[in-house]
């Protein structure tokens, strides 16, 4: 595994946070720490730094105010934190950063795992999962950021490098709070009322495409696993001597709406804008 010198990966960065916008080395493949003009030196090997570990802690006395404003815009906080799941715009922030104060009075570490989001309380722990190639990462979120465009999470280095999303800068993901044992949390403020529920049974099904080859179909499928989604079939219907076969590309069964949103606004970020729920 090829490695740099600090000074030539230091030539190779270029920083330009105002809040999670940056560049990176030429490769986030292997782990190559980015250089800081810091008091502690890099870690060797960012793929040996475990991911976070769950665990009960008190909220930060200086992270949580009811609310706070930045750049004439006000957030209100969540006054709590069991079973958020949000889809959205991953960025990751650095060097720029890096010894220097966070939300939660601790200093921010880029080669730890954790994070930052605007609303949740903090510190909160929360599985991070990149929606174009299936990786999962569990962070502590001990900041408030990202204050650009429509991100909803800020990412260390460290996990951002785990994610494979360097290069690009941003990327799709899924964020999961998870409990002190490291599970989702149930009874949740931000989940969706019991009205959005199936509960006749019905068998749904999302789908993702539709094709007059099978090939295409099956591209499609390929695409989909290497996500993480595995739950796909292809449907073949209209085969006659009349007609021309389609090839119906459709994730599931599920049981509720919810699990059907869920998949639709995953293919969004996914950039398959024209998903559907359908029935078998």
């Amino acid at each position: 595994m090829t490695r740099r010198s600090a000074p030539a990966l230091l030539a190779a960065l270029t920083v330009c946070w105002l809040s999670g916008c940056a560049t990176t080395p030429e490769s986030s493949t292997s782990p190559r720490p980015a250089p800081a003009q810091t008091t502690s030196p890099p870690p060797a090997d960012l793929a040996a730094i475990p991911d976070a570990i769950p665990r009960i802690e008190p909220r930060s006395r200086y992270g949580n105010p009811a609310s706070y404003e930045v750049f004439g815009q006000r957030y209100e906080l969540l006054p709590s934190a069991d079973g958020y799941v949000q889809l959205g715009t991953a960025s990751w922030y650095g060097p720029g950063f890096h010894e220097k104060r966070t939300s939660s009075g601790e200093p921010y570490d880029m080669y730890a795992m954790t994070a930052a989001h605007k609303t949740l309380p903090i510190p909160v722990y929360a599985r991070v999962t990149h929606l174009g190639n299936g990786r999962s990462i569990v962070v502590r979120i001990n900041d408030r950021g990202p204050f650009v465009g429509n991100r909803i999470i800020d990412l260390s280095y460290t996990a951002a490098w785990k994610l494979d999303m360097l290069r690009d800068g941003t990327a799709p993901v899924e964020v999961r709070v998870l409990s002190a044992a490291g599970v989702p949390q149930t009874a949740s403020a931000p989940t969706p009322t019991p009205t959005s529920t199936d509960d006749s049974g019905m068998r749904r099904f999302v789908q993702a495409g539709a094709f007059s080859a099978r090939s295409n179909a099956e591209g499609l499928v390929a695409r989909l696993n290497d996500t993480g989604i595995n739950n796909v079939v292809v449907r073949e219907t209209g085969a006659s001597a009349a007609s021309t076969p389609v090839f119906r590309v459709q994730i599931g069964p599920m049981a509720s709406t919810i699990e059907v949103d869920d998949y639709l606004e995953r293919l969004r970020l996914l950039g398959i804008s024209d998903a559907r729920a359908v029935s078998p």
